[in-house]
């Protein structure tokens, strides 16, 4: 099968577009037809060894995927040959990515995909809409009425947020770089905008909710501590789900007379369950027509280096060029 892959941890442009074996469902595993992956920032972070993952070699990258299934393992109860499924957590902690013609996934990892719900589209939310559940729900345990910022709103992460948050009854604040990106963000149901290069972002919220917000979601990799807490309410929750080699200043001070806490976390350290009680939401969201990702570009799989390259330009680089998801089709 066509795959796309590494031989060692490097650069994007170490990512091969060539044959590799076709896998085989074992145990309580299942083969899917890949119809659609996304591209995720953790994704570069585990190729170029920025995660300190052992790799099967030759390593097949990717996180998300949407297809069908093609066959199933003897164990594997969850699924029948052809049926729709989605799902993520692929080419992390060991195991083979799902950038590829055929993926071999454990049927824990998977979800139906609802019938009115595309490949493309169920592949650009599952990373970040489980991760915006995890944290909206687990972390924040955000509440209806309640007023939320929300740091990169156009992103793939950020988009999420702002329409769950939404779904769960919050007020939204988002911020983005330029006017497109601030109109995405209006798209997606924010009620406030702020441009964070033209404008400032403290004055801007205060002008919205003059207590301050009561969650801060941030996207970046260098949080602003002292921005933050300024801008949270008593009681104000930040989450963090991003700056893995970060080491910012902290102000203790103004942040434990608030009674403010800060809550981290990482998507692929949830449990499977929990992750399933994600899926369902999403499933339930998606098929309404509630939740949608932001798709920014489309292209063939065999541009997965291309691919790589451009979203590390973007979250890394801060190029300022990407507006949502990028999306690969075998």
């Amino acid at each position: 099968m066509k795959a796309a892959f590494i031989r060692d941890k490097g650069l994007a442009e170490a990512i091969e577009y060539g044959e590799v074996d076709k896998p085989v469902a074992s145990g309580t595993q299942v083969l899917v037809k890949v119809k659609a992956v996304s591209v995720n920032p953790i994704d570069t972070y585990v190729r170029a060894g920025m995660v300190d993952f052992n790799l099967p070699l030759p390593f097949i990258v990717g996180c998300d995927l949407a297809g069908v299934v093609e066959e199933t393992g003897p164990g594997a109860k969850m699924f029948k040959r052809g049926d729709r499924v989605w799902g993520s957590n692929q080419g992390l902690l060991g195991r083979q990515g799902t950038f590829a013609e055929y993926a071999a996934v454990e049927e824990k990892w998977l979800y139906p995909t609802p019938d009115n719900v595309g490949d493309e589209e169920a592949a650009a939310s599952a990373l970040v809409g489980i991760t915006a559940h995890l944290g909206l729900v687990n972390e924040a345990r955000i509440r209806e009425g309640k007023t939320i910022f929300v740091v990169g709103g156009s992103g793939g992460v950020g988009s999420m947020v702002i329409q769950i948050s939404k779904i769960l009854g919050a007020r939204v604040i988002a911020c983005a770089g330029n006017d497109e990106k601030l109109r995405v963000c209006r798209d997606l149901g924010a009620d406030e905008v702020v441009n964070y290069k033209t404008q400032k972002i403290e004055p801007a919220i205060r002008g919205f909710a003059p207590e301050g917000v009561d969650y801060w979601w941030e996207t970046r990799r260098d949080p602003d501590f002292d921005q933050v807490v300024s801008a949270l309410a008593p009681r104000g929750r930040m989450i963090l789900m991003a700056g893995r080699d970060a080491r910012p200043p902290f102000p203790v001070g103004p942040f434990y007379v608030k009674n403010c806490s800060v809550h981290g976390f990482v998507m692929f350290m949830a449990t499977a369950e929990e992750q399933r009680v994600c899926a369902s939401d999403l499933n339930e969201w998606m098929s309404a027509g509630k939740l949608k990702p932001r798709i920014h570009k489309v292209l063939p799989l065999s541009e997965a280096s291309a691919a790589h390259k451009l979203q590390e330009e973007n979250t890394i680089g801060g190029a300022g060029t990407l507006c949502g998801k990028i999306v690969l089709k075998p």
